[in-house]
């Protein structure tokens, strides 16, 4: 075992008063995703709205410049006829002409002479394909052109009266190609506008990082005071805007750190007070005590009720001196390295509890603590006495090992806490449903306080459960760090003290 270590460590508690809580409007998503999804959709809509102009720009120049290179193309063909071709031309010169023209692959060509129609065979520019409507306007003198769906491909068909033979030139250009295009820019702007989702997001997040961090700050330091830590600040002058919430935090914390050390002054002093005259008290009840029986029987009575009256007053006054000693972080601890098995063992028989059994298993045995040795003893103390007011004794006191904790669990037969209950029984002077019975109840409600106190000092937690078996009744749990294993120790050592099994 190693050597004492005194080291101070400050436990000051949040007081417990009814506030004001402003309802906040229940939202599906927190901030940090709120944020992060505006900078996504914000992204989507720009995008969107950028590859749609640019679709319909792109588009529309596309097919203009298409247009205008059809129709000039067009234009000088049907020239070329008059010039080309006699006043009355035979089928033979037609066909010639026509597969003489300097065509694309995509184009294709067709001339109306009279009310015979022309064209090279094979080629998609049938009689059929060009609208009646068209072809009554090119007939009266007027150039037109117009987008044809010829086999399933759109295509753009020209009509150019030739009023010098007389005769109708039409001439077909399919947009298939520029259709791929098209499709393929759409494809293109839409993968962009994903892309350009995804990185509107990431900026989402990443920035929402950087903006909620100083709130992230003063979450880290609202959850450090509510841990007791009254002295955490915010830090000020980095940033007016976030100046405006550091400074009223600050003012607030101070303000509640003020409070609670003007609280635990005065319930420190007025303990103080109340030592001494309870101590005359206690000795004069003492005196009369000894000479009881020369008392009247009424005066026996009174003496008894007055008795058990400064007794309890008692333990309020040296409950009340312990809790304002965390609330002014005066505390102390004695920290030694101890078997946890041992440790316990020995609480139970200094108490007299010779009859709670002790329950633990073989591998616990050599299970090391490190703790003030007084102050655990105080909350075994506790939970024996809390046991005994309450429900009738306590029954058995379990000690396992869960991980890298070591549980030291006090049942009892009682009539168990409501669920309700579990959490507030550990405030300050709450002794729940079963408490508060002056004829059969001498506790003050600062005992299972005391008992969360001691055992947060030792970086632990106490909780209440159900019993492990069913039945009724309670099970107080104790949690303590473990420190080390130690192998040297063996099961008959500590298995020597007579409660133990």
């Amino acid at each position: 075992m190693t050597s004492p270590d005194i080291r101070p460590v400050q436990a000051r508690t949040r007081p417990r008063r009814r506030t004001r809580i402003i309802a906040p409007v229940r939202r599906r998503f927190g901030l940090r995703t709120r944020l992060t999804l505006t900078f996504g959709l914000g992204a989507a809509a720009l995008s969107a709205v950028l590859s749609v102009i640019t679709f319909g720009l792109t588009r529309e120049n596309l097919i203009s410049q298409r247009e205008r290179n059809a129709v000039d193309r067009a234009a000088a063909d049907a020239a070329r006829l008059p010039v080309q071709l006699p006043d009355d031309p035979t089928s033979l010169e037609l066909e010639q002409f026509l597969r003489e023209l300097p065509l694309t692959d995509d184009s294709s060509a067709a001339i109306a002479f009279g009310d015979t129609w022309y064209s090279i065979p094979g080629t998609a520019l049938a009689e059929s394909s060009v609208p009646e409507s068209m072809r009554s306007a090119v007939s009266d003198g007027d150039a037109m052109k117009m987008r044809v769906d010829i086999d399933g491909v759109t295509s753009l068909v020209l009509g150019v009266p030739v009023p010098a033979l007389p005769a109708e030139y039409y001439e077909a250009v399919s947009l298939a190609d520029l259709q791929r295009t098209l499709d393929r820019l759409g494809l293109t702007l839409i993968i962009a506008s994903v892309l350009t989702t995804i990185g509107g997001g990431l900026v989402g997040y990443w920035a929402s990082r950087r903006v909620f961090a100083p709130l992230l700050d003063v979450g880290t330091a609202a959850e450090a005071i509510a841990g007791g830590r009254l002295d955490t600040r915010l830090p000020v002058g980095g940033d007016s805007d976030l100046d405006l919430i550091a400074n009223p935090f600050n003012e607030m914390a101070q303000a509640l750190e003020d409070r609670i050390d003007r609280d635990a002054r005065f319930a420190s002093e007025v303990s103080h007070e109340l030592r001494s005259p309870l101590m005359t008290i206690a000795a004069t009840v003492e005196v009369l005590e000894n000479s009881r029986e020369e008392l009247p029987e009424r005066a026996q009575t009174a003496l008894a009720l007055l008795a058990a009256d400064v007794d309890r007053l008692q333990q309020l006054v040296e409950d009340l001196l312990e809790i304002s000693r965390f609330d002014v972080g005066a505390i102390k601890l004695h920290l030694e390295e101890v078997r946890a098995v041992e440790m316990v063992i020995q609480a139970v028989r200094f108490l007299g509890g010779g009859g709670v059994p002790v329950h633990f298993d073989p591998e616990v045995v050599d299970v090391v603590v490190r703790v003030d040795k007084r102050r655990i003893g105080r909350v075994i103390a506790n939970l024996l006495d809390n046991a005994e007011r309450y429900a009738g004794g306590a029954t058995t006191i379990t000690i396992q090992q869960v991980e890298d904790r070591v549980q030291i669990s006090v049942e009892d037969r009682g009539n168990g806490v409501p669920y309700e209950e579990r959490d507030i029984i550990f405030d300050r002077f709450s002794r729940g449903a079963e408490g508060g019975n002056r004829s059969n109840d001498s506790g003050v409600g600062l005992g299972l306080a005391l008992v969360d106190e001691h055992v947060r000092l030792h970086g632990g937690r106490v909780w209440v459960d159900d019993r492990f078996d069913g039945d009724i009744g309670a099970r107080f749990v104790v949690e303590l760090p473990i420190i080390e294993q130690q192998s040297d120790v063996t099961a008959e050592v500590i298995t020597e003290a007579p409660p133990a099994t």
